[in-house]
């Protein structure tokens, strides 16, 4: 092969036009695909007001009231599907809060994201439970992960965000910082404060601390590969002494290296299929 034939230089570099509604469209995206960790599904409409407001055609505030006034004219109607209306009211609330230049490195805005998401569903938005559990997990042949002692779980989510709140990101390597955040992110979600809802309560948060420490997330990742970020924190909390297996954070890591450095890792939920157990 001619060595001209390799040569590049003489193409035009070709511009990347992102829409100035991209944030918006990627937030909604996040917000909507995120609800997958629980397998709910958006209703039409709330599809129609985000389109509506990812157009600039509403602001979030018309697309909150317009919401409720469509729930309560299903409810009238004895007609709410429940999965939709969590849905919805959830990825709207997440919106709203991306929305918000804030963060709080705190065990209290914790709940305060609990609370702003589940504050249309829950009774207990925003409330630690008050009882242990647990949960079958598909990956785990319906074995489930040690979830934090629910009389502990203030001590354990204040020792974990006082060990972050020591860490000086400026100084340490984009490496170092993914395996910290895998750490971080990984013990937040086992200490599993709520009764429902951490997983999508832990995305929000990490997401809304890795933007005050100006890292670009790429909310694509949380669209597309929410259960995969789900069995990756179950992957890396989950252990078994008699079978000899250890908890394995390479998971997590894999999806934070893609949501930070734009690596392709392939995120394959299957991969995370813990065999010995089958």
């Amino acid at each position: 092969m001619f060595e001209e034939m390799l040569d590049s230089s003489i193409n035009e570099y070709q511009e990347e036009y992102k829409s100035k509604n991209y944030i918006k469209k990627t937030q909604w995206d996040m917000a909507i695909g995120l609800q997958e960790v629980d397998n709910l599904k958006p209703s039409q409409y709330l599809k129609k007001l985000s389109a509506e407001n990812i157009n600039d055609n509403l602001s979030i505030e018309e697309v909150e009231s317009y919401l409720k006034e469509y729930y309560v004219e299903k409810k009238k109607q004895n007609n709410i599907n429940h999965n939709e209306l969590e849905c919805d009211f959830v990825s709207m609330r997440i919106v709203e809060l991306l929305k918000e230049n804030n963060f709080e490195l705190s065990v209290n805005y914790l709940k305060y994201i609990h609370k702003y998401l589940f504050q249309d569903v829950y009774e207990f938005a925003g409330e630690f439970r008050k009882i242990d559990f647990s949960k079958n997990e598909k990956i785990l042949n319906n074995d489930s992960v040690a979830y934090g002692d629910c009389k502990t779980l203030v001590e354990s989510l204040e020792y974990d965000i006082n060990l972050e709140k020591d860490k000086n990101y400026k100084d340490i390597s984009v490496v170092e910082v993914i395996k910290n955040i895998t750490d971080f992110s990984s013990n937040i979600w086992q200490v599993h404060p709520f009764r429902e809802g951490n997983t999508r309560t832990t995305a929000v948060f990490i997401e809304k601390y890795l933007i005050s420490l100006g890292y670009t997330v790429d909310n694509s990742l949380f669209k597309d590969k929410s259960v995969y970020f789900r069995n990756a924190l179950v992957r890396s909390n989950y252990f078994n002494n008699y079978l000899n297996i250890k908890e394995d954070k390479n998971y997590l890591i894999k999806f934070y290296e893609n949501l930070l450095l734009g690596k392709n890792n392939n995120l394959r939920s299957e991969d995370l299929i813990v065999k010995e157990l089958f």
